[in-house]
């Protein structure tokens, strides 16, 4: 059988989707999607499939696995059933398969590689239009005609002439390259920091999969800019103002990206470790490019630039050991039983769960002031993470209630006050 003539208008439309022959196409069009819905279930099960993938997404039917494969036995069904019948269905199923396609490799790979930038979302929904308008005309046969209006609009540049039409060709292509690009830049980063075992690993993986991905978007621009057929000499005056842009304007944001390469090849600050940057403390849960994300245990986020991070004093409190001293300092009264108070301290630090046991925690006499005897508690921690503070309030609370019941006095304001005297908790 012939291929089947083209449809000019609506109407013509209309009058061949009433054809008896669309409920064999339809029924096809089912198998077919019944058919790839089991396949990629099977894959998924077979190769384990992440939820984040680009191919299998979170249902399996929402990454670009299962709408690649309808596509494929959709042409399969059409290339059968075009000898036999006129298709209509799978006509216009095929382009909206192709389509959907589009939208989901381009949807995923930016989920993939901006997880946390909000203007992806934007981006998605820019790309998802594009793709249906394209569809549209494509489908309505309009497309022909208005890539001829496209190729009227055009200006020179010097001995060439550039049309709006090679300026859509050259984006489209320029995007197509670098989804592809973060494409494998995201799943090299995945396969990296799956494997990473600490923190300090994390961050050079971390570091390698930085500089992958820089390298390939910058392959995949020479790739874009040769496809559309701009002149790549063209570039060192690109190249030299770039220069000249970073020397003056800059300065700072070249910094912060040296900075950040720096930090993850020296690894001086790693994921994961316990950092004071001026009074913020907090754990560092992301090393990027430009910034650092520092995390309080009170939930707040800290963006510090990578420069800072460089020049300005930074205490890393687990770069050695993640083991770190603590101090409770209180003071009782001079006819207190001193002894009994020090051991009441020292079995209050043993007693509690986070205070380690070697080092053991210790109790000294620090020195007589007119107020009284201060007593200082000596403890070490290894999970900074959990906080400082709640953990210096659990041992005042244990030593006030301990101090009452053995009937011990705090000094004061006046003496032999209660024990609601306690004075303030200072760090070492």
């Amino acid at each position: 059988m012939s291929s089947p003539a083209p449809i000019e208008d609506f109407q013509g439309w209309l009058v061949a989707f009433f054809q008896p022959s669309v409920g064999i196409e339809l029924a096809a069009l089912a198998l077919c999607g019944a058919l790839a819905w089991v396949l990629v279930r099977a894959l998924a099960a077979a190769l384990g499939g992440d939820r984040r993938s680009v191919w299998f997404g979170h249902r399996n039917i929402d990454g670009v696995l299962f709408p690649a494969l309808l596509l494929v036995l959709a042409f399969a069904a059409r290339a059968i059933l075009v000898r036999q019948l006129d298709t209509v269905v799978l006509r216009v199923a095929i382009p909206v398969l192709l389509a959907l396609v589009v939208i989901r490799t381009g949807v995923k790979v930016l989920q993939l590689a901006f997880s946390q930038a909000r203007w992806v979302r934007a981006l998605e929904q820019t790309i998802s239009w594009l793709v249906w308008l394209a569809l549209v005309l494509w489908v309505s046969g309009l497309l022909p005609a208005v890539l001829n209006e496209m190729d009227q609009i055009g200006w020179k540049v010097g001995a060439a002439r550039l049309t709006v039409r090679n300026l859509v060709e050259g984006l489209l292509t320029a995007g197509a390259v670098l989804i592809v690009m973060l494409w494998i830049s995201a799943a090299i980063e995945s396969r990296l920091l799956r494997s990473a075992t600490n923190g300090g690993e994390l961050s050079v993986r971390k570091a390698i999969s930085n500089a992958t991905r820089i390298v390939l978007l910058f392959l995949g621009l020479i790739m874009a800019f040769s496809a559309v057929g701009i002149d790549l000499t063209a570039l060192s005056v690109v190249g030299g103002a770039l220069g000249v842009g970073i020397g003056f304007g800059l300065q700072k944001l070249a910094a912060n990206y040296i900075s950040g390469f720096l930090i993850l090849a020296e690894r001086s600050l790693r994921i994961g470790d316990n950092v004071r940057v001026e009074d913020f403390e907090g754990t560092i849960t992301q090393i990027n490019a430009r910034y650092t994300v520092v995390r309080a245990i009170t939930g707040r986020e800290a963006i510090v630039p990578n420069e800072m991070l460089l020049t300005s004093r930074v205490e890393n409190l687990s770069l050695a050991d993640p083991r770190v001293v603590q101090t409770t300092r209180l003071l009782v009264a001079f006819d207190a039983d001193v002894p009994r108070a020090m051991a009441l301290m020292e079995t209050a630090a043993r007693a509690h769960a986070r205070v380690l046991t070697s080092p053991a925690p210790s109790v000294q006499l620090s020195q007589f002031v007119p107020e009284g005897i201060e007593l200082t508690l000596v403890y070490w921690i290894a999970d900074l993470e959990n906080g400082q503070g709640n953990l210096r309030s659990e041992l005042n609370l244990a030593l006030w209630q301990a101090f009452a019941e053995q009937g011990i006095a705090l000094a004061g304001p006046a003496r032999n006050t209660p024990a609601s005297a306690v004075a303030a908790t200072l760090p070492l």
